[in-house]
């Protein structure tokens, strides 16, 4: 089943906000090997301009696949989540995301098309702290095989 094309376009907005702590990001750190300091310790990060520590780039992606979960169980689309892969992932970060953010998301679908019998989804998820501010700008395409392949 091809998904829904009417989906183009649409807004998910925020639906709640994320804390993000120093625990969190170090975790995280660990989890993909990095030991950076800016990432475990407060003082180093302080010592080079933060108020506290930064997390990696790539944790974005946590608030990202939260944001996208409202979008892919969404029935009307039509998404069978067994079939889909990642296929793409960029982000534009407009400052590092630290240690005390309240960070909320809104998704943007920007397309919904076929391709070589599969379906595309491309989305766009803005990452804003309490203030409203832009924080991250986060860009995936979403890959699902039909079954009628």
């Amino acid at each position: 089943m091809a998904l829904d094309p009417s989906f183009l376009g649409r807004c998910y907005p925020a639906t709640g906000t994320y804390q993000v702590g120093r625990e969190k990001i170090r975790e995280f750190a660990e989890a993909i090997g990095d030991d950076d300091a800016l990432y475990h310790d407060p003082g180093v990060a302080r010592a080079r301009g933060y108020s506290d520590v930064i997390a990696p780039p790539t944790f974005a992606i946590i608030l990202t696949l939260r944001a996208q979960r409202a979008l892919v169980c969404d029935p009307q689309l039509g998404l069978d989540y067994s079939r889909m892969v990642h296929g793409n992932q960029s982000f534009t970060h407009h400052r590092p995301i630290q240690a005390g953010d309240e960070l909320a998301v809104t998704l943007h679908v920007d397309g919904v098309r076929a391709m070589g019998g599969n379906d595309v989804l491309t989305v766009c998820c803005q990452i804003t702290d309490a203030a409203g501010d832009p924080v991250t700008t986060a860009r995936s395409m979403l890959v699902v095989r039909r079954e009628d392949r």
